[in-house]
């Protein structure tokens, strides 16, 4: 059995990729307003800054950051995605269940990545932001509507033709070459 070694940091801040079991299904954007509201609701549970995030089809990534004292990401990732299925099940989402009688809606983990410092912070903000051109989505990262790179923009941290075809921004972020 594969041991998952977490590095749980009170007031950290994290990179997270969780990701739909289907990776065909659209479910995420198809209803991102309850995802919205799955998120609220966590957060009013137990506090927590989503710093960026992009919601896709099949997945979401988010850099989110943890209030001092507190480095319970998993409970908070378990709110959220059992709040969310709820919704969309209630909603009549037809989502099989497992063999355990759990809803099969989400793959059981998510990849964490602990931020180390501010450089390592703007690759996976970058990263975020892009991934919608970087799946074929979109062919400027501002076309995608379910991103953290609007506010960025609007409060001046990013220009507008940031992540475009043409920008100097051109979606390498670190990322290796296969």
């Amino acid at each position: 059995m594969v041991r998952y070694r977490r590095n749980f940091a009170p007031a950290g801040t994290f990179f997270f990729t969780v990701t739909l079991n289907d990776r065909r299904s659209s479910v995420l954007v198809d209803h991102v307003a309850a995802l919205r509201t799955a998120f609220r609701t966590a957060r009013e549970k137990k506090h927590f800054t989503v710093e960026a995030i992009v919601i896709l089809p099949d997945h979401l990534h988010t850099v989110m950051t943890l209030p001092p004292d507190d480095a319970d990401f998993s409970d908070r990732w378990r709110q959220i995605k059992s709040h969310f299925t709820r919704s969309v099940v209630a909603a009549g989402l037809p989502v099989s269940a497992n063999h355990r009688g759990e809803y099969a809606l989400w793959q059981r983990r998510f990849w964490e990545h602990t931020i180390r410092n501010e450089r390592d912070f703007e690759r996976c903000v970058d990263y975020i932001h892009y991934n919608p051109v970087k799946h074929g989505l979109v062919s400027s990262a501002t076309e995608w509507p379910h991103s953290s790179l609007h506010r960025y923009i609007r409060d001046g941290i990013l220009t507008p033709d940031w992540g475009s075809s043409g920008s100097p921004d051109n979606g390498d972020f670190g990322e290796r070459k296969d």
